[in-house]
C-alpha cells in the first residue's frame, strides 16, 4: 500500500522521497544513501520554514500559559551556567601508526558533533587545542583548569578491517570522577550513528535536557556513510591540520577522492574549500585561484546541508579575500548563528571587523576564539596581532609573550611581538625578534620584509636594502606578496615605493590590503591623496552598515 493510503497526513513531497527510496528499478532508487539525506534535509527546512511562519503569526496572539521556548534559553532572572567540556585525542590501540589520522579524525568528528547539540548551553573546547593534550602525562585537574572546562570525555580506538570499535569515558573535573564509560563496536560505514550513540550518553550524563530542534541535530547525523569517502575525508583533514606545503596539496587529493567516492558527502566538499583558502593565506595558490575553487565547494556543501557552520566560514573567509564585505559578514554571522562554538568562525570574523573599523568588536570576537580554544597558538597570536591593529601596543607584547610562553619555538609570535616593539620604539627588540623569525622560517620572504623594515626604521639603510635584494632574487624563483616589498619600504620612509606597490598588492587582491586603513605602518600615507584614493577604491563599508 503506497505510504499515502498508509496516513493521509504525509506531505506529497515525503512521500515522493519514500517511494524513490523503495523504487524496485535501481536506476530510478537513489544512488548513495546521503542523497537520501540530502533530499530529507532540505523536506525538513521547507517544514521549519512553514513551522517559523505560523510562530510568526502566533506571536501577537495573547499569551496566558507560560511557555518554554524548544532552545531552552534561560531567563535573565535565573541564567543556566554554561557547561564547558573538552573531547581530549583518542588513543590509537589498532596496533598501527598509520591509523593515526582515523582516531584524530575521529576525535575532531565528536568535537563538532558536541559543538553543534546545543551551543547556547553546551561549550566545547575546539580540536586546537584538545590536540595539544595528545600524549600529556597531566592530571585530570590540571587539564579541566587550564582549558577552563568541568567535564572530559576521553576514549580509546580499535580498527580492524572494515570494523571499528571506540571505548568512551566521561570525567567530572572537579572531583574527577569516571561518571560513564561504554564501548561500541560497529561497521566503519556506521560510524556516524556511533558517534551519535557517544554523544546522546555524554548529554544524558551531564542532565542537558534536548528540545526538537536539539535533537533534530543528532538524529539528521547518525546517516549511513560510505566508508571509503568517510576514511578519505579524515585523510585530507589530517593532512590539511599539518600545515606543511605537502600535506595542504594532499589534503586537496584526499577530498576530491571523498568526494568522487560519494558526491553527496558534505563534510569533504566543506574541507575541499579549507584546503584552497588555507593554501592561498600560506601563500602557496593565487588569489583568484583559490577563492574560486573554495567558493565551487563551499556552495557545494551547503546545497547538500545548509548547517554547515565550516561551509559558511569558508564563504566569508573567501569573500574577505575578495572584498566582498557584505558577504563577508552575512557568511561569518550565519556560521555563529548556526553553531557559536566553532572557534574557527570568531576568529575570521575578528579579523574582517578589524578591517572594517570596529576594533573592540573585533576582540570581543577573538576573545571568543579563545575562549574555546584556550592553547591554541594561531589564536593567541592573532588576539595579539588584533590588539596591535588597533593600537594597544603593550597589551600586544603582553599576549605574544603568553604565547611565546606556551610554545618558545611558534615563531608567529615572534613577528607579532617585533611589530608591537616597533610601534613602542624599542628598535633593537624589535629587530631581534625579526631575526629569530626569519631563521625559524628559513627567510621566507614575508619576514625578511618585517626585518628590513625594522631597519629602515632604525636608520640602518644598507642593511635594509640588502634585504630587499634577497627579497627580489627570491621573486624570481617564487611568489612574494607586493605587501612585502611595501613594508620594505614603507621602512624607510619611501612613499612613491610604497605607494606603488600597494597599487600592486589592489590589483593582485593581496591577503593584507584589507588592513590597510589600520596597518600603523602605513600613517605616514594618511594625508596623502593617492592613498585615500586607494582606500576610496576598496568600498570599505560604513560602520552603521556593517552592523544592519
Amino acid at each position: 500500500m503506497p505510504p499515502l493510503l498508509r496516513n493521509p497526513g504525509l506531505s506529497s513531497k515525503l512521500v515522493e522521497t519514500i517511494n524513490k527510496a523503495l523504487e524496485k528499478d535501481r536506476e530510478k532508487r537513489y544512488q548513495h544513501t546521503s542523497e537520501l539525506c540530502a533530499d530529507l534535509r532540505r523536506l525538513r527546512r521547507e517544514i521549519d520554514s512553514r513551522r517559523l511562519a505560523l510562530e510568526k503569526r502566533e506571536v501577537n496572539a495573547p499569551v496566558f500559559v507560560g511557555t518554554v521556548s524548544e532552545r531552552s534559553e534561560p531567563s535573565s532572572a535565573g541564567e543556566v551556567e554554561r557547561i564547558m567540556l573538552a573531547v581530549l585525542p583518542f588513543k590509537n590501540l589498532s596496533g598501527n601508526k598509520k591509523h593515526d589520522y582515523f582516531c584524530e579524525g575521529v576525535t575532531e568528528e565528536m568535537i563538532t558533533q558536541l559543538a553543534r547539540i546545543s551551543p547556547e548551553r553546551l561549550g566545547v573546547i575546539a580540536r586546537t587545542s584538545a590536540m595539544q593534550y595528545r600524549s600529556t602525562d597531566k592530571s585530570v585537574r590540571q587539564v579541566g583548569r587550564e582549558l577552563g572546562v568541568s567535564y572530559l570525555l576521553e576514549g580509546s580506538v580499535r580498527r580492524a578491517r572494515n570494523h571499528v570499535r571506540i571505548a568512551a569515558q566521561l570525567i567530572q573535573v572537579g572531583d574527577e570522577t569516571h561518571l560513564w564509560a561504554e564501548s561500541y563496536e560497529r561497521k566503519l560505514g556506521d560510524i556516524l550513528a556511533l558517534q551519535n550513540n557517544v554523544a546522546e550518553a555524554v548529554v544524558q550524563e551531564i542532565k542537558l535536557k534536548l528540545g526538537p530542534r536539539e535533537r533534530e541535530r543528532l538524529v539528521v547525523r547518525a546517516a549511513v556513510v560510505d566508508p571509503q569517502a568517510y576514511e578519505a575525508c579524515l585523510q585530507g583533514r589530517y593532512l590539511l591540520n599539518r600545515r606543511t606545503l605537502e600535506g595542504m596539496h594532499k589534503s586537496v587529493r584526499y577530498f576530491q577522492k571523498a568526494i568522487q567516492c560519494d558526491p553527496y558527502y558534505a563534510a569533504a566538499h566543506a574541507g575541499l574549500a579549507d584546503s584552497y583558502l588555507t593554501l592561498l593565506d600560506y601563500g602557496h595558490l593565487s588569489t583568484d585561484d583559490a577563492t574560486r575553487q573554495a567558493d565551487a565547494a563551499a556552495r557545494k556543501a551547503l546545497e547538500i546541508d545548509d548547517t554547515l557552520a565550516e561551509a559558511q566560514t569558508s564563504l566569508g573567509h573567501s569573500a574577505f579575500h575578495q572584498f566582498n564585505w557584505p558577504m563577508t559578514e552575512r557568511a561569518y554571522r550565519r556560521a555563529l548563528q548556526l553553531n557559536p562554538n566553532y572557534a574557527s568562525a570568531h576568529y575570521y570574523y575578528a579579523n574582517y571587523l578589524t578591517a572594517v573599523g570596529r576594533a573592540e568588536e573585533a576582540l570581543a570576537e577573538a576573545r571568543s576564539a579563545l575562549a574555546l580554544d584556550p592553547v591554541s597558538l594561531p589564536a593567541g597570536a592573532n588576539l595579539s596581532n588584533l590588539l596591535y591593529l588597533a593600537g594597544h601596543y603593550e597589551e600586544a607584547t603582553e599576549q605574544a609573550l603568553r604565547v611565546l610562553e606556551i610554545d618558545p619555538t611558534f615563531y608567529r609570535a615572534y613577528e607579532d611581538l617585533g611589530r608591537t616593539y616597533e610601534q613602542q620604539r624599542k628598535l633593537p627588540q624589535a629587530i631581534a625578534a625579526f631575526r629569530k623569525v626569519v631563521a625559524a622560517s628559513g627567510r621566507s620572504p614575508a619576514y625578511l620584509a618585517h626585518l628590513a623594515h625594522a631597519h629602515g626604521l632604525a636608520g640602518e639603510r644598507r642593511k635594509a636594502a640588502q634585504l630587499l635584494q634577497e627579497i627580489q632574487k627570491l621573486s624570481k624563483k617564487k611568489h612574494v606578496a607586493p605587501h612585502a616589498f611595501a613594508a620594505v619600504f614603507a621602512g624607510l620612509g619611501d612613499k612613491v615605493q610604497t605607494l606603488a606597490w600597494l597599487e600592486k598588492a589592489y590589483l593582485a587582491r593581496d591577503e593584507m590590503l584589507p588592513f590597510l586603513r589600520v596597518n600603523p605602518r602605513l600613517a605616514f600615507l594618511h594625508a596623502d591623496p593617492r592613498f585615500q584614493d586607494l582606500v576610496r577604491r576598496m568600498k570599505f563599508p560604513k560602520i552603521e552598515e556593517t552592523e544592519l
